[in-house]
């Protein structure tokens, strides 16, 4: 064998696999051995728990199980993305306590993201007074309770004036203590094709895109994908509302009696608790931002600026793009506060999963179920954050080669 290919990895030879011996001095019996027991411990610990929880609530004759999910509610929610009345089953209210928490969630992590990247990048501005108001800001919210926020923004909300006396700072759109009313298309089954229409053409369009990077990798040519991209995202859909009729209409609010009817409503207690969690979390996004574009080395800054690029190209297409691996890991946490931090709704009156399940265990007594539900929901939620948050950090990351 020539000298050379005894560092060579190729001809390297595996060590002999050792097997176990029956002896207490073998590492590898011991370990098993050692795991065992602790397995069986936890075993033991958890069937003890779960036998006497079971056995007192014999003794206390609490029913247990779901059965209740498929009894009538009687509980009235007074905002819902899904139809519902009080006639409907418990399993229903859950649902729409969930479909509000991820509507709290969803919306506050976009806005949160938005705010947080625009003060961080506040702060590192050239301009005196914009770079100060920013760290103002930061410190502020930073500092202040979230629970104090809410209830903070809650009462500014509940002080506005009656709908009679309604706030119109422009148009149809009115401000008052019964929430904020806007005008909202009239929508239609020809809309909600449309919108399907609409994500089916974003996920082609990205399947394009990637077969387009492919065969330019291969051949060095890459097909022009906007034809493509423009076909899916505005022919498709408006051919479809098209051919269904191309109904178009604003439904505007106006005030009939007491109250407003028409158009689509923000609720006090919605806006209140959107309004806290995103300019709370934005606070701390801020910094993660700021210590992202920190991080990148100024030498970067100066070559992107020897090519001509102004502050704004350098910044999102130099700086941003390189910050991003820094950035993504601590903003997984911000993200997965801000879903937890929504349970605090229940302070301000908002109905999330966490205020319908309360009320539900306490029409029907159902307390391990209602609490177990409530753990699911939150640990669904954040386990989906996470694992998509650690695929887009994996795929930003930078590649060895």
């Amino acid at each position: 064998m020539p000298q050379d290919a005894i560092a060579d990895p190729r001809y390297a030879r595996a060590a002999p696999r050792r097997g176990v011996r029956l002896s207490w001095r073998d590492p590898t019996l011991r370990s098993i051995v050692w795991q065992i027991i602790i397995v069986g411990i936890v075993a033991f610990i958890v069937w003890w728990l779960v036998s006497n929880t079971m056995r007192n609530l014999e003794v206390r004759r609490i029913a247990t199980g779901f059965g209740f999910l498929n009894r009538e509610a009687g509980l009235p929610i007074g905002e819902s993305l899904i139809p519902y009345t009080p006639a409907n089953t418990y399993g229903r209210a859950l649902l729409v306590g969930v479909l509000n928490t991820l509507r709290v969630a969803v919306i506050g992590i976009v806005l949160a993201t938005v705010l947080g990247t625009l003060v961080g990048i506040a702060r590192l501005s050239r301009n005196w007074l914009l770079a100060k108001l920013a760290a103002i800001y930061v410190e502020l919210l930073r500092d202040l309770p979230l629970l104090l926020q809410l209830l903070f923004w809650y009462a500014l909300m509940q002080g506005l004036p009656g709908p009679r006396q309604a706030i119109n700072p422009f148009g149809s759109v009115f401000l008052s203590n019964r929430g904020i009313k806007f005008p909202w298309l009239a929508w239609e089954p020809a809309h909600t094709a449309a919108l399907l229409a609409l994500v089916a053409g974003i996920a082609g369009t990205v399947l394009l895109a990637r077969s387009f990077t492919a065969k330019q990798m291969a051949t060095g040519v890459r097909p022009r994908l906007w034809p493509w991209g423009l076909g899916l995202l505005l022919g498709v859909p408006l051919v479809l509302w098209a051919a269904m009729g191309a109904p178009f209409r604003i439904d505007a609010p106006a005030l009939r009696g007491f109250n407003f009817q028409g158009g689509a409503t923000i609720t006090p207690e919605f806006a209140a608790l959107l309004l806290g969690l995103v300019l709370y979390t934005a606070a701390f996004i801020a910094e993660i931002v700021r210590a992202g574009i920190l991080a990148v080395h100024s030498g970067q800054w100066e070559a992107a600026g020897a090519l001509g690029l102004s502050r704004g190209e350098q910044l999102r297409l130099i700086i941003l793009p390189q910050a991003l691996r820094v950035i993504i890991p601590p903003m997984t946490s911000q993200y997965l506060n801000i879903s937890k931090n929504s349970s605090l709704a229940v302070a301000i009156g908002y109905q999330d999963i966490v205020s319908i399940a309360n009320t539900t265990l306490n029409q029907t007594g159902q307390a391990i179920e209602g609490i177990a539900i409530i753990m699911a929901v939150y640990l669904t939620i954040s386990l989906s954050i996470s694992l998509f948050m650690n695929w887009y950090n994996a795929k930003i990351s930078l590649k060895e080669r």
